[in-house]
């Protein structure tokens, strides 16, 4: 029987949609779906969901569970896929150190999970776990694919690319979806039946290098007129996307909430009304967390008085994988891999990049793409310097590493001097107390 676990299975939003998506599947619907987390609760509120929904699509697949650090290797032993969806500490109390502690050194953030100050602790605190699943990976089912959904993704996913010798891929939803969003919100619907595009970059900030439409005409004259009006013209979601497309030529993969972190260029302390000018949602993702955890509520009191739980498949990239793995039919996705080779020329190799890739019963075969437009590639190192950073102090546990990563970092360089990043990364590493390893 093919088994799939999945870790950090209290992660509710996204096991239901992994795991739901492979009971959609002929291929995959039959197959063990071992659950696995360290929280009894969430855990056991995530096989309801779950079994609720196995029972609604035909009861095909069996559903196991395994709780706690002692179980982990059960949860494993024969996986074939192992889905990575965990959050080390939470968003209380991590997320909410992640954002409170920088406030008072006069650093705000929007989502803090991927870049950033609030980027780099997340890493470090997780990629010592993520070592441990390697481990016991290594141990229990050493040829298993580990696809990669927890933020900061170039970090993780780069760590165990680099220092794991798991195969792993790390995956995104924000690559599916970028030139559809960006069409239909600039009135180009009818442009999206049969557009031909290439992404390539990294994790969030992937640039669509082409755009064109189904006779091979290209849009991005056409998206950048709309794009400038637009931001003159109205307040909306993505102004600093749009604002890229003005400035650097291209547009993103990730959203403009994450985006205006990533540089230098829009949260100024200096400069306040460039919050209201581009319309930056300041602690956003605590918002989100707060507002999920609401939801869940409701939805599970739903769940728990009709019994059932229908699905229809996402386009969440997992399950497709999986179908091909296991098939060997043959499908591309956006996947965040180690730049090895130079799959995009003017990235280092040791960078996690996110190109086209071909998946067949070969694994995950990564597309090489040349070199970026040179500001493209620029603004690309500007977070991979944090990111590499980042990984050498968790390698390390070097602490000057983690003071040269917020150093690097384009929005907290830019807002602090050394002296005040410095005692901002000591003070949040004496609050995370437990949830770092040890730094010297």
């Amino acid at each position: 029987m093919l088994k799939v676990t999945f870790m950090g299975a209290g992660s509710t939003v996204f096991a239901r949609n992994v795991i739901g998506d492979c009971m959609c599947s002929p291929v995959l619907r039959e197959a063990e779906f071992a659950l696995y987390d360290i929280d009894g609760k969430r855990l056991s509120e995530s096989a309801e969901i779950l079994g609720a929904m196995n029972n609604t699509l035909g009861g095909h697949g069996k559903i196991t569970t395994y709780l706690g650090v002692e179980n982990r290797k059960e949860a494993l032993r024969g996986a074939s896929f192992v889905v990575n969806a965990i959050q080390v500490g939470l968003y209380d109390p991590c997320t909410i150190i992640d954002f409170e502690v920088p406030k008072k050194y006069g650093l705000r953030q929007t989502i803090g999970d991927t870049l950033g100050i609030g980027g780099i602790m997340r890493a470090l605190r997780t990629i010592p776990v993520m070592d441990d699943f390697a481990r016991d990976m290594q141990a229990v089912c050493p040829d298993a694919w580990f696809l990669n959904y927890t933020n900061p993704m170039a970090m993780l996913s780069g760590f165990m690319q680099r220092y794991t010798g798991i195969k792993t891929v790390g995956l995104c939803h924000s690559v599916q979806v970028c030139s559809q969003e960006l069409l239909k919100a600039l009135g180009m619907e009818d442009k999206l039946e049969g557009r031909k595009e290439l992404i390539a970059g990294i994790n969030h900030m992937g640039w669509l290098l082409k755009i064109q439409d189904k006779d091979g005409n290209d849009l991005y004259p056409e998206i950048r007129r709309r794009a400038k009006e637009k931001n003159a013209a109205e307040k909306h979601n993505d102004m600093v996307r749009y604002d890229y497309i003005d400035k650097l030529g291209y547009y993103c993969t990730e959203s403009s909430e994450h985006n205006s972190e990533y540089n230098m260029f829009y949260i100024k302390e200096k400069y306040p009304e460039l919050i209201e000018r581009f319309n930056i949602p300041l602690d956003e993702y605590p918002r989100r967390c707060v507002n999920q955890i609401a939801g869940w509520a409701k939805e599970r009191e739903q769940l728990q008085e009709s019994h059932q739980l229908n699905h229809e498949r996402s386009r969440e990239y997992a399950s497709y994988i999986m179908e091909s793995i296991v098939t060997g039919d043959p499908y591309k996705i956006g996947g965040n891999v180690l730049n090895t080779g130079g799959l995009i020329e003017n990235l280092p190799q040791d960078a996690c990049v996110e190109v086209p890739c071909l998946v067949d019963n070969m694994g995950v075969n990564p597309c090489r793409v040349g070199r970026l437009p040179v500001q493209c590639a620029a603004m690309n190192m500007t977070n991979i310097n944090v990111q590499l950073l980042t990984i050498e102090a968790a390698v390390t546990r070097k602490k000057e590493h983690i003071y040269q990563a917020a150093m690097l970092d384009p929005h907290t360089g830019s807002e602090l001097d050394i002296d005040t990043i410095i005692k901002m990364v000591d003070d949040l590493i004496a609050t995370h107390g437990d949830w770092l390893p040890k730094y010297h």
